[in-house]
């Protein structure tokens, strides 16, 4: 195919990319090997450390601090993740910035290129976005490439790549449909990105027996959290293995915001990675971490995209332990596909009254069905929003200084909340500089 019938655009290349594939999610990597192997990123390391990160929750965190901490010590970085919130670019960063469009375009043509270099391959818009990514990071000098696994493993895109660290950070239910609802089932699964005689750095202490199973099977090297490293109380106490086996450990880190068991086995995976962690580079990158989505404020506004039980459980903890004088409303829209009970009953303690909201699309949850479970679960019900944005325009009319709100539910619900509150605050920005100049002409 000549290039002159492609999209020359990003937004034309990611709406040829959703049609092109009968079905959203086919795991498996024999058509992705195929295409990997045809471009030329099986037969030669990708940067000269890879980490992979795989779990049903604390992914995202747990590569914006790893990113974060490597740059700190000066290391050159590419971090691939996904979803995105607003941006596709979002999903691929080096050294720390957004890849322009330029560098995506030229990605998914190098895809288009391979996998019809020969037998046609079919490929999901996940699958492209991930050889595509993985060619643009293989084409540039790195220290370290940072890979979140999609949701499954062993059958990831993802895992067509050999780590030089993995890590796993907890598993829970949620992708049901293609993952099943057996946690040690899903443990496998998960375990499945591990490689023998390679680390593995398993990030919580909750894991199926499953997870350490297939690592001892595979011959990988454990780290176990509360074991080879830890974090005592709160962010005080920090200590890791060393691959030479001698105890690490650096006091006073600050609290990052995100999860700490993920800041912990950031460290633990750098180190592991070669990084020789320096005291005032990992409090410099853990203070100024940031990840948008997850426990993010906004004024008055907390955005998390935390979809299912574990999550929700995480998030009802950080609100529980910053208190506020007034009413805490729960903006949350979800996917019929998610455990909306779980989640419903996670948050109930901490959330005073609800505002359920429709979302769009097939796997869409519509705010009545939401509704109907939250008065089983005894939530008072304030309002049925029509999408997350009518929601929140409803609650925004209505909220009182001291009140907060948490939005939450989906990816789709965090992105829809956040797009508008950054457009309300730039209009609320423009107008007071108006102001402000027609006040300075009187």
């Amino acid at each position: 195919m000549s290039d002159h019938t492609l999209p020359d655009t990003l937004p034309a290349w990611l709406a040829r990319l959703e049609a092109a594939h009968p079905i959203g999610i086919d795991l498996g990597l024999e058509r992705v090997a195929e295409v990997a192997r045809r471009m030329g990123l099986l037969a030669a390391p990708l940067a000269d450390r890879v980490i992979t990160v795989a779990g049903t929750n604390g992914k995202g965190s747990t590569v914006a601090m790893l990113e974060a901490l490597a740059l700190a010590h000066g290391h050159s970085t590419a971090a691939y993740t996904s979803p995105h919130l607003l941006r596709y670019n979002e999903r691929l960063r080096l050294d720390g910035q957004e890849a322009d469009d330029a560098t995506l375009i030229a990605g998914f043509k190098a895809v288009e290129a391979s996998r019809l270099a020969g037998e046609p391959v079919s490929l999901t818009y996940f699958e492209v976005g991930t050889l595509g990514a993985l060619w643009a990071i293989a084409r540039r000098p790195t220290d370290l490439a940072i890979l979140e696994v999609g949701l499954g493993g062993r059958l990831d895109a993802v895992n067509v790549i050999d780590p030089d660290v993995a890590v796993i950070t907890t598993v829970a239910q949620d992708h049901a449909a293609f993952l099943g609802t057996d946690l040690q089932g899903i443990g496998r699964e998960k375990a499945g990105i591990l490689r023998g005689g390679r680390p593995a750095v398993l990030g919580s202490t909750m894991l199926p027996d499953s997870v350490r199973q297939t690592a001892g099977e595979l011959g990988a090297q454990v780290y176990v959290l509360g074991e080879a490293f830890c974090r005592e109380g709160d962010s005080e106490g920090w200590t890791w293995q060393a691959p030479e086996s001698a105890l690490r450990a650096i006091p006073d880190l600050p609290d990052p915001g995100l999860p700490l068991d993920n800041a912990a086995t950031a460290l633990q995976a750098l180190t592991l990675a070669g990084v020789d962690l320096q005291a005032d580079a990992c409090r410099r990158a853990l203070a100024s971490v940031e990840l948008p989505g997850r426990m993010q404020w906004l004024g008055q506004w907390c955005l998390d995209v935390g979809h299912n039980p574990h999550a929700a459980g995480y998030v009802a903890q950080r609100l529980a332990a910053r208190p506020c004088t007034g009413r805490t409303f729960g903006l949350l829209g979800m996917l019929a596909d998610k455990d909306a009970d779980g989640v419903i009953s996670a948050l109930a303690l901490v959330v005073d009254a609800w505002v359920p909201a429709s979302l769009a699309g097939e796997r869409a949850r519509m705010a009545d069905d939401l509704a109907e479970r939250l008065a089983l679960h005894g939530g008072e019900v304030w309002h049925l929003g029509s999408s997350p944005v009518e929601a929140a325009e409803w609650l925004a009319a209505r909220l009182l200084p001291e009140d907060r709100v948490l939005v939450c539910g989906s990816f789709f619900t965090v992105a829809d909340v956040l797009e508008w509150r950054l457009a309300v605050s730039k209009a609320t920005d423009q107008t007071a500089g108006e102001d402000k100049v027609i006040e300075g002409t009187r």
